[in-house]
Protein backbone atom coordinates (compact mmCIF):
# COMPACT_ATOMS: atom_id res chain seq x y z
CA UNK A 1 0.00 0.00 0.00
CA UNK A 2 1.00 3.58 -0.23
CA UNK A 3 1.61 4.13 3.57
CA UNK A 4 3.57 0.58 3.72
CA UNK A 5 5.84 2.48 0.77
CA UNK A 6 5.91 5.87 2.53
CA UNK A 7 6.98 4.31 6.06
CA UNK A 8 9.84 2.60 4.65
CA UNK A 9 11.00 5.93 2.37
CA UNK A 10 11.27 7.73 5.93
CA UNK A 11 13.37 5.33 7.57
CA UNK A 12 16.99 4.74 6.87
CA UNK A 13 18.02 1.27 6.71
CA UNK A 14 18.93 0.41 10.10
CA UNK A 15 16.07 1.95 11.15
CA UNK A 16 14.03 0.06 8.88
CA UNK A 17 15.79 -3.73 10.07
CA UNK A 18 15.60 -2.24 14.04
CA UNK A 19 11.65 -2.32 12.79
CA UNK A 20 11.65 -5.37 11.39
CA UNK A 21 13.42 -7.47 13.82
CA UNK A 22 10.94 -10.30 15.12
CA UNK A 23 8.13 -9.75 12.59
CA UNK A 24 7.09 -11.68 9.38
CA UNK A 25 7.86 -8.76 7.11
CA UNK A 26 9.78 -9.20 4.33
CA UNK A 27 10.68 -6.79 1.68
CA UNK A 28 11.08 -7.73 -1.58
CA UNK A 29 12.79 -5.79 -4.66
CA UNK A 30 14.24 -6.52 -8.07
CA UNK A 31 17.83 -6.85 -7.35
CA UNK A 32 19.94 -9.68 -7.08
CA UNK A 33 21.64 -8.69 -3.57
CA UNK A 34 20.57 -10.87 -0.35
CA UNK A 35 20.82 -9.28 3.18
CA UNK A 36 20.59 -12.09 5.96
CA UNK A 37 20.15 -11.34 9.52
CA UNK A 38 21.23 -13.42 12.12
CA UNK A 39 19.72 -13.58 15.80
CA UNK A 40 20.65 -15.66 18.87
CA UNK A 41 20.33 -15.87 22.54
CA UNK A 42 23.86 -14.93 23.14
CA UNK A 43 27.05 -13.60 20.93
CA UNK A 44 28.29 -17.19 20.64
CA UNK A 45 25.47 -18.40 18.98
CA UNK A 46 25.48 -15.57 17.05
CA UNK A 47 29.29 -16.04 16.06
CA UNK A 48 28.50 -19.54 15.46
CA UNK A 49 25.43 -18.89 12.95
CA UNK A 50 27.74 -16.55 11.13
CA UNK A 51 30.77 -19.05 10.40
CA UNK A 52 28.23 -21.99 9.47
CA UNK A 53 26.58 -19.79 6.65
CA UNK A 54 30.55 -18.21 6.06
CA UNK A 55 31.26 -22.42 5.28
CA UNK A 56 28.15 -22.46 3.26
CA UNK A 57 28.54 -19.23 1.15
CA UNK A 58 32.28 -20.42 0.42
CA UNK A 59 30.43 -24.19 -0.72
CA UNK A 60 28.28 -22.30 -3.04
CA UNK A 61 31.04 -20.48 -4.44
CA UNK A 62 33.34 -23.35 -5.01
CA UNK A 63 30.34 -24.84 -7.01
CA UNK A 64 29.71 -21.43 -9.08
CA UNK A 65 33.56 -21.72 -9.81
CA UNK A 66 33.61 -25.08 -11.07
CA UNK A 67 30.10 -27.01 -10.99
CA UNK A 68 32.30 -30.41 -10.00
CA UNK A 69 31.64 -32.76 -7.05
CA UNK A 70 32.91 -35.90 -5.49
CA UNK A 71 31.88 -38.06 -2.54
CA UNK A 72 32.77 -36.92 1.06
CA UNK A 73 33.29 -39.11 4.07
CA UNK A 74 37.04 -39.63 3.28
CA UNK A 75 35.95 -41.75 0.38
CA UNK A 76 38.00 -39.86 -1.94
CA UNK A 77 41.05 -39.43 0.42
CA UNK A 78 40.95 -43.66 0.79
CA UNK A 79 40.75 -43.90 -3.32
CA UNK A 80 43.97 -41.25 -3.59
CA UNK A 81 45.61 -43.49 -1.00
CA UNK A 82 45.07 -46.76 -2.93
CA UNK A 83 45.62 -44.94 -6.15
CA UNK A 84 49.48 -43.54 -5.02
CA UNK A 85 49.86 -47.04 -3.23
CA UNK A 86 49.54 -49.00 -6.51
CA UNK A 87 51.37 -46.25 -7.81
CA UNK A 88 54.37 -46.89 -5.41
CA UNK A 89 54.27 -50.80 -6.23
CA UNK A 90 55.62 -49.49 -9.61
CA UNK A 91 58.75 -47.36 -8.32
CA UNK A 92 61.90 -50.30 -7.21
CA UNK A 93 64.41 -46.82 -6.24
CA UNK A 94 64.46 -45.53 -2.68
CA UNK A 95 61.62 -42.99 -3.66
CA UNK A 96 58.96 -45.85 -3.16
CA UNK A 97 58.89 -45.18 0.69
CA UNK A 98 58.43 -41.03 0.25
CA UNK A 99 55.32 -42.27 -1.87
CA UNK A 100 54.13 -44.76 0.64
CA UNK A 101 54.55 -41.77 3.71
CA UNK A 102 52.31 -39.87 1.13
CA UNK A 103 50.03 -42.62 0.37
CA UNK A 104 49.72 -43.02 4.64
CA UNK A 105 49.35 -39.17 4.86
CA UNK A 106 45.87 -39.36 2.66
CA UNK A 107 44.50 -41.61 5.34
CA UNK A 108 44.93 -38.94 8.23
CA UNK A 109 41.70 -37.19 7.17
CA UNK A 110 39.25 -39.98 7.07
CA UNK A 111 41.03 -41.64 10.15
CA UNK A 112 40.50 -38.73 11.88
CA UNK A 113 36.70 -38.34 11.10
CA UNK A 114 36.50 -42.04 11.92
CA UNK A 115 37.84 -41.18 15.45
CA UNK A 116 35.68 -37.96 15.57
CA UNK A 117 32.40 -40.20 15.09
CA UNK A 118 33.50 -42.64 18.04
CA UNK A 119 34.72 -45.44 15.31
CA UNK A 120 37.56 -47.48 15.77
CA UNK A 121 39.80 -45.65 13.39
CA UNK A 122 42.09 -48.67 12.64
CA UNK A 123 39.68 -50.88 11.65
CA UNK A 124 37.32 -48.75 10.22
CA UNK A 125 39.74 -47.44 7.49
CA UNK A 126 40.64 -51.03 7.07
CA UNK A 127 37.63 -51.93 6.06
CA UNK A 128 36.39 -49.03 3.82
CA UNK A 129 40.37 -49.36 2.10
CA UNK A 130 39.30 -53.40 1.37
CA UNK A 131 35.55 -52.71 0.15
CA UNK A 132 36.84 -50.19 -2.21
CA UNK A 133 39.54 -52.94 -3.56
CA UNK A 134 37.04 -55.80 -3.31
CA UNK A 135 34.26 -53.68 -4.81
CA UNK A 136 36.18 -51.64 -7.30
CA UNK A 137 33.64 -48.87 -5.57
CA UNK A 138 35.76 -45.14 -4.63
CA UNK A 139 32.42 -43.99 -2.84
CA UNK A 140 32.76 -45.97 0.05
CA UNK A 141 33.79 -43.81 3.07
CA UNK A 142 33.36 -43.42 6.99
CA UNK A 143 29.49 -44.01 8.15
CA UNK A 144 29.54 -41.24 10.51
CA UNK A 145 25.71 -41.37 10.58
CA UNK A 146 25.30 -45.10 11.10
CA UNK A 147 23.17 -45.40 8.31
CA UNK A 148 24.47 -48.75 7.98
CA UNK A 149 26.06 -48.57 4.44
CA UNK A 150 29.55 -47.30 3.42
CA UNK A 151 28.69 -45.66 0.05
CA UNK A 152 28.53 -42.02 0.45
CA UNK A 153 26.14 -41.76 -3.11
CA UNK A 154 23.29 -43.93 -1.08
CA UNK A 155 23.92 -41.29 1.71
CA UNK A 156 24.09 -38.05 0.12
CA UNK A 157 27.20 -36.84 1.00
CA UNK A 158 29.21 -34.81 -1.24
CA UNK A 159 31.83 -32.31 -1.57
CA UNK A 160 33.04 -29.65 -4.01
CA UNK A 161 35.84 -30.48 -6.29
CA UNK A 162 37.64 -27.11 -5.68
CA UNK A 163 37.63 -27.31 -1.92
CA UNK A 164 39.07 -31.05 -2.52
CA UNK A 165 42.14 -30.38 -4.54
CA UNK A 166 42.76 -27.08 -3.00
CA UNK A 167 43.15 -29.57 0.09
CA UNK A 168 45.33 -31.50 -1.57
CA UNK A 169 47.61 -29.05 -3.19
CA UNK A 170 48.36 -27.48 0.05
CA UNK A 171 48.80 -29.78 2.00
CA UNK A 172 51.65 -30.91 -0.95
CA UNK A 173 52.95 -27.58 -0.97
CA UNK A 174 53.68 -27.55 2.44
CA UNK A 175 55.16 -31.44 2.62
CA UNK A 176 57.59 -29.77 -0.12
CA UNK A 177 58.78 -26.69 1.31
CA UNK A 178 59.45 -29.05 4.70
CA UNK A 179 61.44 -31.27 2.21
CA UNK A 180 63.52 -28.27 1.32
CA UNK A 181 65.10 -27.63 4.12
CA UNK A 182 68.22 -29.00 4.08
CA UNK A 183 70.24 -27.20 7.50
CA UNK A 184 68.51 -26.67 11.00
CA UNK A 185 70.14 -23.83 13.13
CA UNK A 186 71.27 -25.10 16.56
CA UNK A 187 71.76 -23.13 19.04
CA UNK A 188 75.50 -23.18 20.63
CA UNK A 189 76.10 -23.96 24.34
CA UNK A 190 76.90 -20.29 25.65
CA UNK A 191 72.96 -19.88 24.23
CA UNK A 192 71.63 -23.06 25.93
CA UNK A 193 73.27 -21.95 28.95
CA UNK A 194 71.18 -18.67 29.16
CA UNK A 195 68.09 -20.64 28.71
CA UNK A 196 68.61 -22.60 31.50
CA UNK A 197 69.44 -20.23 34.13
Amino acid sequence: SIQFFFFFKQKTAYEMLRSLVGSEMCIRDRSKAVTLLVRGGSQMVVDEAKRSLHDALCVVRNLVKKNKIIYGGGSAEIAMSIAVQQAADQISSVEQYAIRGFSRALEDIPTALADNTGLMPIETIAEIRSSQIRDKNPRYGVDCVGAGTLDMKEQSVYETFLSKRQQIQLATQVVKMILKIDDCIQPDEYELSLIHI
